[in-house]
């Protein structure tokens, strides 16, 4: 893959965008600020109108837009409410690719409303690649899997995380979502090397990276989504570029919001990073 590079499914390198958030709406829509794309949370349209698909409609018209869901539930039941809504909003906004995390939500019959880690084992794997595979089949496009961040393992897994990753997206012939933070966030808990979990990853299917900050609790770290990218995660996305090249990168910053200002300082400080890492993989 070159320095600009796409993935093995044909997509393009969006450069670095952000999360589309509420605190923003007005400034982003009113005064059109540079940004290279903007990512939203596929179940906060999923309405058929009103005040979100407007401001939906707004943004599309102005910058791409890439659909990220916290809902898909790929290691649980199907929700077919969820699926129609999503269609429809695939639809609507007509998105390059889309995006949900390997993890399981709930049940059919309650949802925690929280990413949950699945028990990396084979029968697992092989559900949660066939729920990946029909989405893809029904949206038309890449769906790309993104690893979420964990607390806590399953006594029955039986392989590693990057081993179970991998095998559910060859087995869906799925993409890659790649958040540098959960790997950070997660080998910090489970004391893994995540040099280790690149290294065992299929990177040509990355299509996107997620960078976001996290907390540091006495115990373990938190995906808080509240602070600005670390040095340890900034130096972890550098060595992804090197590798792979450059792809559509997101700021995710979901909680005590900055301002937009902060965010575009954020997104420089990435391109920065990502540049020297290109400058760094042509040398090589």
């Amino acid at each position: 893959m070159g320095p600009h590079a796409v993935s093995k499914f044909g997509l393009p390198d969006l450069g670095v965008g952000v999360g589309f958030r509420v605190p923003h709406y007005r400034q982003v829509i009113n005064e059109l600020p540079a940004m290279d794309f903007f990512e939203v949370i596929s179940e906060n349209f999923m309405g058929d109108g009103g005040s979100p698909r407007w401001h939906l409609d707004q943004l599309k018209a102005h910058y791409p837009v890439i659909l990220h869901g916290v809902s898909a539930c790929f290691g649980g039941p199907e929700n077919d409410e969820h699926t129609a809504r999503l269609l429809g909003l695939v639809d609507h906004v007509d998105p390059p690719w889309i995006s949900d995390h390997l993890c399981w939500t709930g049940s059919a019959h309650a949802q925690s409303h929280d990413l949950l880690p699945l028990p990396y084992t084979g029968e697992v794997a092989d559900h949660t690649a066939r729920r990946v595979r029909r989405l893809q089949h029904m949206v038309g496009r890449p769906v790309a899997i993104e690893n979420a961040s964990s607390y806590a393992t399953w006594k029955a897994s039986t392989m590693t995380e990057w081993a179970f990753l991998t095998r559910v997206v060859e087995a869906a012939d799925c993409a890659v979502l790649l958040d540098v933070n959960n790997v950070f966030v997660s080998s910090e808990n489970h004391g893994f090397d995540p040099i280790e979990y690149l290294d065992g990853l299929p990177l040509d299917r990355v299509v996107q990276i997620h960078l976001a900050g996290h907390s540091v609790l006495p115990t373990h770290r938190l995906d808080t989504h509240d602070h600005p990218v670390c040095p340890e995660v900034w130096a972890l996305y550098a060595e992804v570029i090197r590798r792979i090249g450059s792809v559509s990168t997101l700021i995710e910053w979901d909680d005590r919001i900055p301002s937009f200002e902060r965010l575009q300082e954020e997104v420089e400080t990435a391109r920065s990073v990502r540049d020297k890492a290109l400058a760094e993989r042509a040398r090589a």
